[in-house]
């Protein structure tokens, strides 16, 4: 059980650096020695880890990609023999050979312990009921929740995705304090409360741990109006160990901590590969500074954000809130804009319940975007609220400047995730 504060959670920020310094020295060594594909990468660019002193020095060592791991798929960047190996989780695959990871005792201690501390920063305190609504399994979000849960001392409500009205039964029945959730998901549960004629502001919930996917401060208002929650981001992915790579603190909901004695932040500029100063907008890349069995080094994740200076855990710079990633940013007629832009034109309406996808055609020879937005049960009318529909399509093209058009489709059509959302249907031909 993890009661107390670990140190270098609370550490000062000269303190944090030498341990990074210290600990990626470590972690280059032990990617080189024991990982095929670090060694060969390192000596195409002509950089070894003893050239290794300071931390800017890192910028000089070859990024990992998440191609370098479908390649090497499935244990070929493991550093530790296979039998050390307690774990695996995997991506799901979806566009390729799944993205396997691999957990030794120490990982798999680590991992609970700054689940912990991150569900610890968003307002848990030992002895709370958690509803973990992630999925188990393969992917890390539930099993990841699960072992900080417990490690917390915490109980543990391994409730999983989906059977929604199951959902609001058991968050009826056992009170949770907590529930660790998609955002998505959590409207898709605000839903079913609503269905079955139940008050969800009269549940026990007090906090909320909303993570896997981009998701805006719009609809953190939304879920913590219609729950009376405090409602915080929590970021991970798969690749650097899962859920737990940094935590928003309840106490300033001003954007992520990232627990950087675990995880060295650089922030890139997308295009040319070339580090920014903080404070500037650009690609987050991650290195693991622990990892045993699987160490991962410069991962470019494709989420856009940016670093600033630590505030309520002043040692561990903070991350903003990810609305957007390189590879889902949509190009429109030469405008660049992110599904959580819609997003929040959405929910700044009075009828917008929140769910939505965007389309993409090419009937002729321009792109055209089309917004299917649900409104709320008690805005329907029946007749797809035209002029509601048009109001949104002129907010979107004077502040995204792009000409979409909207269709505002009936309460409970548009598709319900349990996990990531889906948002976007690219129909556009491919040649």
């Amino acid at each position: 059980m993890t009661t107390a504060f670990d140190p270098d959670e609370l550490a000062s920020r000269d303190e944090i650096i030498a341990l990074q310094t210290e600990r990626l020295a470590a972690a280059l060594r032990h990617a080189y020695e024991h990982v095929p594909h670090y060694r060969a990468s390192f000596d195409a660019l002509g950089v070894n880890p003893s050239d290794f002193r300071r931390l800017d020095d890192l910028a000089r060592f070859p990024f990992t990609v998440k191609d370098d791991l479908r390649r090497n798929y499935p244990f070929g960047l493991f550093a530790v023999p296979r039998n050390r190996v307690l774990r695996l989780h995997a991506s799901s695959g979806t566009t390729g050979k799944p993205i396997v990871v691999g957990y030794t005792r120490a990982d798999l201690d680590i991992w609970a312990d700054l689940m912990a501390r991150s569900i610890r920063a968003a307002g848990g305190r030992p002895g709370m009921m958690v509803h973990v609504a992630y999925g188990y399994g393969l992917f890390t979000g539930g099993l990841g929740a699960h072992a900080g849960v417990e490690r917390l001392g915490c109980t543990a409500v391994p409730v999983s995705g989906g059977m929604t009205e199951r959902q609001v039964q058991l968050i009826l029945d056992f009170a949770p304090d907590i529930i660790m959730v998609t955002p998505s998901y959590m409207l898709a549960i605000l839903d079913e409360f609503v269905r079955q004629g139940c008050d969800p502001r009269k549940t026990a919930l007090k906090f909320g741990i909303f993570g896997a996917e981009p998701w805006t401060n719009a609809m953190r208002g939304e879920i913590e109006t219609a729950f009376g929650i405090q409602a915080t981001d929590i970021y991970g992915l798969s690749e650097l160990m899962g859920p737990g790579v940094a935590q928003e603190c309840v106490e300033t909901k001003d954007g992520l901590h990232i627990w950087e004695d675990h995880f060295y932040p650089e922030i890139i500029d997308p295009t040319t590969g070339a580090v920014l100063p903080d404070g500037e907008t650009g690609e987050l890349v991650l290195t693991s500074l622990t990892k045993e069995a699987l160490p991962i080094i410069r991962y470019r994740t494709r989420d856009l954000t940016r670093l600033l200076p630590g505030s309520a855990r002043p040692g561990m710079r903070r991350m903003e809130k990810i609305t957007g990633r390189a590879d889902d940013m949509i190009i429109l007629r030469g405008v660049n804009l992110f599904p959580t832009q819609i997003e929040e034109l959405i929910l700044a309406s009075d009828w917008g319940a929140g769910h939505f996808t965007i389309e993409l055609t090419r009937p002729a020879r321009l792109d055209e975007m089309t917004v299917h937005a649900e409104a709320r049960p008690d805005y329907w009318d029946g007749a797809g609220l035209t002029d509601e529909a048009a109001r949104l399509a002129l907010r979107v093209k004077d502040v995204i400047g792009v000409t979409a058009r909207v269709v505002i489709e009936p309460p409970g059509t548009i598709e319900r995730s349990v996990g990531k959302a889906r948002r976007v249907r690219d129909l556009r031909p491919r040649n």
